[in-house]
Order: C-alpha cells, then structure tokens, then sequence
C-alpha cells in the first residue's frame, strides 16, 4: 500500500454502495463549481463523471450532482478540502482527506474516529510522505508496454490496477503534463488527482494488520472522507 487505500469490497452492498455514491457526488459538486457544469472544458469534472459511470450512478443522480455543484439549483454546495494527520493502530501514518460542508460536524467525527489511534496536529506525518500525482488510464491496445509508456509520458512508475486500469505515479507538479503526454499516446485516462505516498509503510501481519484495516474501514465510512493515504505495506 503506502498510496491511497481502498477498503476491501466497499462496493458491495447497498450502504457501501450509498457512502460510494456520496463521495464520488461531492467530487462532482466540487469539480463543477470550481470550473463549470461542461465536462467537454472541464477535465477535473470529465474524469469524476467517468468514475461515477464506472460505478453505475444513475443519470438522473449525476445530472443532479453537476447542477447542485454549479449553483444551478437551490442549495448550492459548499464543500471544502480538509485534511487530518494521526496514526492508527501500530503507529501506522494515516492522512485523511475530508470533502465537508459543516468543519464543526468533521472534527468531532475524526476525534471520534481516532480514538483507537492517535489524531496528531497538522505536520505530524505529512513529513514522512511524499506529495505526488497518481494517474489511472486503459492502454489503447492489448499488449500495449506500460513501462513504455511511463517514460515516454514522464511518469516515475506505474503499477497494474483494477479492471484492466494502469496507475502512473508521477511528480506533483508532473501530473497535467504526464495526463496529456498519456492522451497523446492513446492511453485512456479515467482519473487523475495528488495523492501521498508513503515514505517508510509499515509491514505488519495477522493480528496487527487486521486491527489497522478495521480502524480504517471505521474512518472510510465516514462521509466526509473522501480518501485515506495510509503509510502500510
């Protein structure tokens, strides 16, 4: 791990499915406000669509999402990025990045959440990650050199994902121009976004492993979590 954690089968079932939708409903909101309802002229909001057509949002739900975020309907969002560092159990680095409306509402929760931890102050493990950008893209054929592509595009690496998916780890300043370089080559670019990387993840087995995902499944409901960057090998 060490990146960006996904819990195990969190899109099984119809409340896994319901927190999904919600976080994938506000990066829309907050992709259309802060550049406009179009998805042809706004690549942030284009690449959160294809997330929630991925995971079969319903039309109607993502039209709605779009109009809410861009003030075309009463209530408009007002979402904010803010980020809480701590550890989880065995001292394992975790930076939780929260979408949230009502701060007064997201504190308390991850106070809450983090009891089984420890919630640290703003620095206390951002020093051991790393800022970078991470890029999901579908190649343009079968067989087609990943590897390749990576140092053609500027990447630093790249990993195998999920559902045929490709991940590009890339530096963070790197990141529209490594997407355009993947575009340009015919690679099909379904996400892109910073993230953290750990510097030093933690190894742990059995027991202790098995404490560290249940803390972190507890915050992953949570939903005002957008994504949890975990420092776990």
């Amino acid at each position: 791990m060490g990146a960006q954690w996904k819990q195990k089968g969190r899109e099984q079932g119809a409340d896994a499915k319901g927190r999904l939708f919600t976080k994938l409903a506000k990066e829309i909101m907050v992709a259309a406000r802060s550049g406009g309802p179009d998805p042809n002229s706004n690549s942030r909001l284009r690449l959160a669509v294809e997330q929630a057509k991925r995971a079969s949002m319903t039309r109607e739900t993502l039209e709605r999402a779009i109009k809410k975020g861009a003030g075309l309907l009463e209530g408009q969002a007002q979402h904010e990025t803010v980020f809480y560092e701590g550890f989880a159990p065995h001292q394992v680095p975790v930076i939780v990045e929260c979408l949230t409306d009502n701060k007064n509402r997201t504190a308390p929760n991850m106070r809450l959440l983090f009891k089984k931890g420890q919630l640290g102050a703003s620095g206390s493990v951002s020093w051991d990650f790393n800022r970078c950008g991470a890029v999901e893209a579908t190649p343009p054929a079968a067989g087609e050199d990943a590897e390749e592509a990576a140092i053609e595009a500027g990447a630093q690496e790249v990993e195998a994902a999920e559902d045929g998916l490709y991940r590009f780890i890339t530096e963070a300043t790197d990141l529209d121009l490594v997407v355009k370089a993947l575009g340009a080559r015919g690679w099909g670019v379904t996400a892109a976004s910073q993230i953290w990387v750990a510097k030093n993840p933690v190894q742990l087995e059995g027991e202790a492993r098995a404490e560290v995902e249940a803390f972190l499944a507890a915050l992953d409901e949570d939903d005002d979590v957008q994504h949890l960057y975990v420092g776990l090998a």
